[in-house]
């Protein structure tokens, strides 16, 4: 069955016996393994988990259903996580949904998944499985998502400060939660001595550089313009730009193009999955936005989402390494789209 929010939080939070199965997939992946961490937390640190991957599930269809119904050998709460499954493992799924008992719940993520995709339609068509799908959000719900990681670890937030980490991390759950990390620290902040976050403090910690003119480069990775972008690396270098500032855009655009592509593959409809970005899609960039959603599927962006993410982790924690890492990344994702073109 599909859920929306509520529904889903409310299920991992109190997981029962008539959801077997929970599917979170989209192309906020930071959004979908977060939900995943609430399930962890409702079985309880003394719980087994059994981690499975797709080449497994691939091979031994059958040791999905066997694992969520076997008991722990401890005595404690079991559960089952899988990590990037796909079509592979349909039949896996199948013999778990079919199977006369279960017992622990089982939870799998997945990146963007097509419309058409039969993994999806069979978890919606079913009453013992639950599906939802993760997208990038809005800057309101982004700003109140970092208000409320913030909390968790002790520090107060106001508005104007979660706006700024918004921006920093261009709504990156994942990344907000690494810039809230390092304030906590900063400013020794825990959940039983809590403390309030300072303009200060961030100024002291940012590497942001708001001034970088990166929309060429942007161009040049996302559409397999090699040349390019060595060019603009090049050039950036020279005036000092942080990678941490050359990659924001970069992921802002690339989930602006997993949403489009999402768009698309419902629709059908490319020119009217971009005019529904609406304002997201300069006019002048129309063009541009366009001829990269065909170069990338929705596999394919939801790859790159996650490996600028972890570009941006890596630049963060040392320029020397962080920037070799950023620069190997880029270099890859544009080869990809020059392969694509």
């Amino acid at each position: 069955m599909k859920a929306n929010r509520g529904q889903i939080e409310k299920a991992l939070d109190a997981p029962s016996a008539d959801i077997r199965f929970f599917l979170l997939y989209g192309p906020d992946e930071a959004g979908s393994a977060a939900l995943a961490k609430r399930l962890e937390r409702a079985m309880g640190p003394e719980a087994e988990r059994v981690d499975l991957d797709p080449r497994t599930l691939r091979d031994d269809p059958a040791r999905l259903a066997d694992e969520a119904a076997s008991f722990s050998m401890f005595g404690d709460k079991r559960w089952v996580r899988i990590n990037g499954m796909g079509e592979e493992s349909l039949p896996a799924l199948s013999a778990l949904l079919e199977a006369e008992a279960a017992g622990n719940p089982v939870i799998a993520t997945a990146g963007a998944l097509k419309g058409t995709s039969k993994l999806l339609k069979l978890v919606l068509d079913s009453p013992a499985a639950m599906a939802f799908a993760s997208y990038q959000p809005d800057a309101r719900e982004a700003e109140q998502i970092a208000v409320a990681i913030a909390r968790e670890g002790g520090l107060r937030l106001a508005p104007e400060l979660a706006k700024r980490i918004v921006d920093l991390a261009n709504g990156d759950r994942a990344l907000m939660a690494g810039e809230i990390e390092k304030l906590t620290l900063y400013l020794d902040a825990a959940p039983d001595r809590p403390g309030d976050a300072t303009s200060e403090a961030l100024d002291a910690l940012s590497a942001d550089n708001p001034d970088a003119d990166s929309a060429p480069l942007v161009n040049a990775v996302l559409g397999g313009d090699l040349r390019a972008m060595h060019r603009e690396l090049g050039r950036l270098a020279e005036a000092g730009t942080a990678m941490a500032a050359v990659l924001r855009p970069l992921l802002t655009r690339a989930m602006l193009l997993a949403n489009i592509r999402t768009s698309f593959d419902d629709s059908g409809r490319l020119d009217a999955a971009v005019e529904a970005a609406g304002k997201q899609v300069f006019w002048k960039e129309k063009g541009v936005v366009t001829r990269q959603v065909r170069l990338w599927d929705a596999h394919g962006i939801a790859r790159v989402i996650q490996r600028l993410a972890q570009a941006e982790r890596a630049s963060r924690s040392g320029r020397g390494l962080g920037d070799l890492m950023v620069r190997h990344e880029l270099l890859a994702i544009a080869r990809q789209a020059a392969r694509e073109r």
